[in-house]
């Protein structure tokens, strides 16, 4: 096996979120090349996203590339760092696509929020807005959802316990006060993120998942890429069960997410910790499904 047939097999196997990492370290390196082959000061300039409409309107495809650009290394050290370990128990909790929707949704409203600032409200509110790189946007949107979904399930930070909810808090709390720093326009796309996280737990609680028109949509588009099958698909009719209308394993399945929904909220309630090692074995399970 080549080394680029390795490579690709090897993305392959990587979940959702180590794509999107391993991507933003492609980008990153690619990047810094060309700054040092090509001595250009701002090479991912047609990634990045501009502050001024009227730019926008020339690249809208950076409302989502811009959160795949970083230029400094310890901002997409700690970026990715970050991603990488929420990610791991987003996905054991929730499905993958519905995590992947609130991170790629985090990164649009929280480039929404910086785009409306910057030309809406007074020019005197941001006194320097550059162009808007980095996944800082999507990492608060996961952040501040597990925080407002699960507010009491505790995680180990270094030496000790801290329940989810202070660290939304504590997060929302430095962004606000960030407003008044040097990164403004950053701290503002923080914020929208932070606000899509919080919407969309709340509307999950009430049993609404607000991202399903997007997912729909990214799907439809990941369609447009895949590889056309010249085999022909054959529909056969659905046996007649007696699951209220469902195969046995519609059933099933129905079933299961119903076991999910109540370990949910007993994670919830009484922090993960409360698990027995057989919930905690069928949560995992059915994360990879």
């Amino acid at each position: 096996m080549s080394t680029i047939q390795d490579l690709k097999y090897k993305f392959n196997r990587f979940n959702a979120f180590e794509k999107i990492i391993a991507i933003n370290i492609v980008v990153f390196i690619i990047g810094q090349l060309i700054k040092v082959f090509a001595r250009t000061g701002n090479p991912l300039s047609y990634l990045s996203l501009p502050s001024s409409f009227s730019n926008f309107l020339y690249k809208p495809w950076s409302i989502i590339t811009y959160g795949f650009a970083h230029y400094g290394f310890f901002h997409i050290l700690l970026n990715l760092l970050v991603l990488y370990f929420i990610s791991r128990m987003l996905l054991n909790l929730f499905r993958p696509k519905m995590a992947l929707n609130i991170y790629l949704l985090g990164i649009i409203v929280g480039g929404l929020a910086f785009l409306f600032v910057y030309n809406v409200l007074p020019k005197g509110f941001i006194i320097n807005a550059p162009p808007l790189v980095g996944a800082s946007a999507g990492i608060s949107a996961l952040l501040i959802f597990l925080g407002a979904y699960m507010p009491e399930t505790e995680v180990r930070l270094v030496f000790f316990n801290i329940k989810l909810k202070y660290i939304a808090i504590a997060l929302v709390a430095m962004d606000i006060l960030g407003l008044f720093g040097w990164n403004q326009g950053g701290n503002v796309a923080h914020l929208g993120g932070a606000l899509l996280g919080y919407f969309y737990a709340i509307k999950l609680k009430e049993g609404k998942d607000i991202g399903s028109g997007f997912e729909r949509a990214m799907d439809t588009v990941a369609g447009w890429f895949k590889p056309k099958s010249n085999l022909k698909t054959v529909h056969r009719n659905k046996p007649k069960g007696t699951y209220a209308g469902k195969t046995k394993e519609e059933f099933q399945t129905f079933n299961d997410q119903k076991k999910v929904d109540l370990i949910l909220d007993k994670i919830s309630k009484s922090g993960y910790e409360s698990l027995t090692a057989e919930e905690k074995e069928f949560l995992f399970k059915a994360g990879k499904k």
